[in-house]
């Protein structure tokens, strides 16, 4: 069943909007506001990903130092 675009949207603000109040310490109540997209709140709460989300990627540790060698090691051009 395909969703429209602007529900798609709406379903990914309830998403973090729900896991925003977890973090903050908020009781697992649904708001008014996002009554409609309840199951996406709880699901934001619970700390779970909807359907056809991407679950992000862990970032390496090394990240960081990988960007900077790589920094390091190009010489500027003199323009």
């Amino acid at each position: 069943m395909a969703v429209a675009k602007k529900d798609q949207e709406r379903a990914g603000y309830a998403w973090m909007y729900g896991a925003q109040a977890r973090k903050d310490g908020k009781d697992r109540a649904v708001p008014d506001y996002w009554h409609d997209y309840a199951d996406a709140w709880l699901q934001g709460f619970d700390g779970e990903f909807g359907a056809g989300a991407v679950k992000p990627k862990p970032v390496s540790d090394e990240l960081e130092s990988e960007f900077d060698e790589a920094a390091l090691s190009e010489q500027p051009s003199d323009p």
